[in-house]
């Protein structure tokens, strides 16, 4: 099935309170899910269980989840203004 989206309001949507999310290249104002398998990721908030990506996954206002991993050797994780939240 391919879903073609062509604003921001749609894809974020598609992607508010899913469950599970596997993308290639993610960029949204807001992430809620379960788990996140992407390459890369760019959002302003992050609230999610398990987190894989390839190379940086960057939340600007927080990020919360259990856990966050990166492939690629010197992958980079990060939130920009508060340090990143490791829910239990």
């Amino acid at each position: 099935m391919t879903v073609i989206i062509n604003t921001q309001e749609e894809f974020e949507a598609l992607i508010d309170d899913a469950n599970d999310i596997d993308a290639w290249s993610i960029k949204a104002d807001n992430i809620n899910a379960n788990d996140i398998k992407a390459d890369y990721i760019n959002a302003w908030n992050i609230d999610a269980n398990d987190i894989n990506y390839f190379a940086f996954c960057i939340a600007h206002q927080s990020l919360k989840c259990k856990t966050i991993e990166g492939s690629r050797e010197n992958s980079l994780h990060a939130c920009l203004d508060q340090p990143i939240e490791y829910i239990k």
